[in-house]
């Protein structure tokens, strides 16, 4: 599901955020239910608390639940607070879906345009069909390797994202990513890669600047992403890591508060549009929502509420519970931005819980969901 699916557990813990010192979990537990017309806080309680409460959940470290644009739950764990700034993983690859739809409404790049990369525009070379959308649904071809797999030896290490991301490509990741052979034609399947969400990152920085020197690709690309998107949605605390070519590392490495988070995923809820002000046309919040050729539970860096299609795949929401319009940025360890438009949802989950005991925790965001009327 993400970048961090290949990496260590103590590092891990020490990027996420989500460790608990002795003196944090001294501190008291944060917790407001307000409850609504639609659903009581007593309802709203019963609900929310199993996700810190219960072990099977664990480890849950922020709830926000938002109605109709009203915070109705806000729920930490102790020692987190809603000052706590927590790791996106690959929910920012859902917020750099966003910045390119931004780039795309004005003007600087195109959809359906063949990748503006230098390294691909040999005479020949395959990679020079692969479009932005190829890169959006994740269908490049490009040779790519996520995690452990046979392929690699089921070697974590030797899986390409945490190369890329931590080892021999950390430096320049756009370089490594870009580096990578075709092994399946543009858009012929899915794959889910953490390399093009940053081959999308680079082509942004592209369009921003000629330069390559990393702090002038830096500063324009953090203007870019705080004029155009966090500054006007009032994520004052969001911010982004780059590598030292100056490269965002928007696939797995964008930090925020929990209510930020709900923000962002407002933001969406409303298709673009934050205190009256269209920031994003609807068409590419559509665009964002619409299955995929290649995966039916997958837009534009988005994940919907679908059966997966073609069948065998694991499934990262709960198409059963919850109706399918339904999507979601999601992240490893179980961090989750849940967007239902019919529910006039927004539901933010953020913490540390491995990706095989996450069954339970999805199942109680669908019960949340389902204490809510539809429009």
């Amino acid at each position: 599901m993400c970048v961090a699916t290949a990496i260590s557990a103590s590092l891990l813990f020490c990027l996420s955020g989500c460790g608990n010192s002795v003196a944090q979990q001294t501190q008291k537990v944060i917790a407001k239910y307000q409850g609504g017309q639609s659903v009581s806080a007593e309802k709203l309680k019963t609900a929310v608390e199993p996700l810190f409460e219960n072990a099977e959940m664990a480890q849950t470290s922020a709830v926000i639940v938002m109605h109709g644009g009203k915070v109705v739950v806000e729920r930490y764990a102790p020692g987190k607070s809603e000052q706590t700034r927590f790791i996106s993983w690959s929910m920012g690859k859902t917020v750099t879906a966003t910045l390119v739809g931004m780039m795309i409404a004005d003007g600087r790049l195109a959809l359906n345009q063949p990748a503006p990369i230098p390294a691909w525009q040999t005479p020949g070379d395959p990679r020079s069909k692969i479009t932005i959308a190829h890169l959006l649904h994740m269908s490049a071809g490009l040779d790519h390797e996520e995690t452990a797999s046979e392929a690699n030896g089921n070697r974590l290490d030797m899986a390409d994202t945490p190369r890329m991301m931590f080892g021999d490509g950390r430096d320049n990741v756009a370089q490594y990513a870009t580096g990578r052979t075709m092994e399946a034609a543009p858009g012929e399947r899915f794959e889910y890669s953490t390399a093009s969400t940053q081959i999308l990152i680079d082509i942004m920085t592209r369009s921003l600047t000629e330069s390559d020197d990393p702090e002038v690709r830096k500063r324009e690309m953090l203007q870019y992403a705080k004029g155009r998107l966090f500054e006007p949605l009032g994520m004052s605390s969001a911010f982004a890591e780059f590598d030292r070519a100056g490269t965002m590392l928007g696939g797995s490495m964008i930090h925020a508060t929990a209510p930020d988070w709900a923000r962002f995923g407002e933001f969406l809820r409303n298709n673009g549009s934050v205190k009256s002000a269209q920031l994003l046309p609807t068409s590419w919040t559509k665009y964002m929502r619409t299955p995929s050729e290649t995966d039916s539970s997958y837009g534009a860096q988005t994940w919907l509420n679908r059966e997966r299609l073609p069948e065998g795949r694991p499934q990262n929401l709960f198409p059963d519970k919850a109706p399918a319009d339904v999507f979601a940025a999601l992240g490893h360890m179980g961090q989750f931005v849940i967007i239902s438009p019919q529910h006039k949802l927004t539901i933010v989950r953020l913490g540390k819980t491995t990706q095989e005991n996450l069954g339970p925790v999805k199942n109680q965001l669908a019960k949340i969901i389902a204490l809510f009327p539809k429009n």
